[in-house]
């Protein structure tokens, strides 16, 4: 099994900020169970910047991205040093790949990313993934690492996704109360979001807010989804062993099976260069359950401007997004066919996700 592993910055953490070295020793001799069991891994970390705010005394005052830029370049080296240490403990190689959001946003960076990744895995490397803070920027920036840890998933064909967090999974209630307990399947499609509590952890972005629509995106995608306590001790082995003996939440991945380059398109709404409007009779060929092609005779208004080959975002009338898609034409080009019957589609259907 392929499987991508995302640790959250509480997991590592320490009460001071700093790592706690005995839990990755931990989680490190996991995964090498999972991997001299056969499985191939991808481990998303966060950690470095928690590391660098541990070890370096900025000798003036920071704005949150000089911050996030000195932490990390400084945290990132002592980090993946451990990880190093700790894997070849374990009679394992292990590899560093840094990223940004920007390397997702067209087809030949996303390939060459995947290739890196799938070489390393076919050779017996355990990547090590973290988000490049040095050079991105807030806009730039990905929510947190649970949003990179989707985007690999996707990317490198994973059949499971694992997010660690601090706490056992997404609750009925507010866990603080002692009376909530942890929803242990959710179905394609259900709506948990009056159980999701707004916080942030910590020392990461994201909260479980970030989690539970990253899930439940990537379980539409046919992959199965776990988020479990990376605290707890052999919890991975646990979930890949004994997953109903083990307190987590599942959710289960859509039976339908979406493209590669589908999959790509679903995670690239961060990166769309503009919108096309649509009428009412295209909204309905489009979410029909046969597959069908954005025709320009269905377009009724173009804002923005793309280029042929950009991501676009597909609304209805009144704005509610419809799909995501690969333009087939530039918006000028486009905006002079806006109505024509028998040219080429807007968007065709290989490159068309229905939100």
């Amino acid at each position: 099994m392929r499987l991508v592993v995302k640790i959250g910055s509480n997991v590592l953490s320490s009460r001071n900020g700093g790592l706690d070295r005995e839990r990755m020793a931990s989680l490190v001799a996991q995964v090498a169970e999972l991997v001299k069991a056969g499985h191939e891994v991808v481990l998303v970390s966060s950690g470095a910047v928690a590391c660098g705010r541990a070890i370096v005394r900025p000798r003036y005052k920071l704005d949150e991205v000089e911050q996030r830029q000195l932490f990390s370049a400084v945290g990132q080296v002592s980090l993946m040093a451990i990880y190093r240490e700790l894997f070849s403990a374990q009679g394992l190689q292990m590899g560093q790949v840094l990223t940004m959001k920007e390397n997702f946003a067209t087809r030949g960076l996303y390939l060459n990313q995947r290739h890196c990744l799938d070489v390393m895995l076919r050779n017996g490397i355990v990547p090590v993934v973290n988000e490049n803070d040095t050079v991105s920027v807030t806009e730039l920036m990905f929510t947190d690492n649970d949003e990179l840890s989707g985007l690999l998933a996707t990317m490198v064909g994973a059949e499971l996704l694992v997010i660690l967090s601090n706490i056992d999974g997404i609750y009925d209630g507010d866990p603080a109360s002692g009376k909530a307990s942890v929803i242990r399947t959710i179905e394609p499609g259900k709506d948990i979001s009056e159980y999701i509590q707004p916080g942030k952890s910590s020392f990461g972005r994201g909260g479980m807010l970030t989690k539970s629509s990253i899930a439940a995106k990537v379980a539409q995608e046919g992959i199965r989804v776990m988020i479990a306590n990376g605290t707890r001790e052999g919890i991975l082995p646990a979930l890949l062993n004994a997953p109903e003996d083990t307190v987590h939440t599942e959710f289960v991945p859509s039976e339908s099976e979406v493209s590669s380059v589908k999959k790509w398109i679903a995670h690239s709404d961060g990166f769309a260069k503009g919108k096309v409007v649509i009428n009412e009779k295209a909204v309905r060929a489009l979410t029909q359950k046969k597959a069908a092609s954005l025709l320009m005779v269905g377009v009724v208004a173009i804002e923005g401007e793309f280029e042929e080959g950009d991501i676009i975002n597909i609304v209805d009338a009144s704005g509610a997004p419809v799909a995501l898609g690969k333009a087939g034409w530039s918006s000028e080009a486009a905006a002079a066919q806006i109505g024509a019957h028998e040219v080429k589609p807007l968007v065709h259907y290989d490159y068309l996700y229905i939100l």
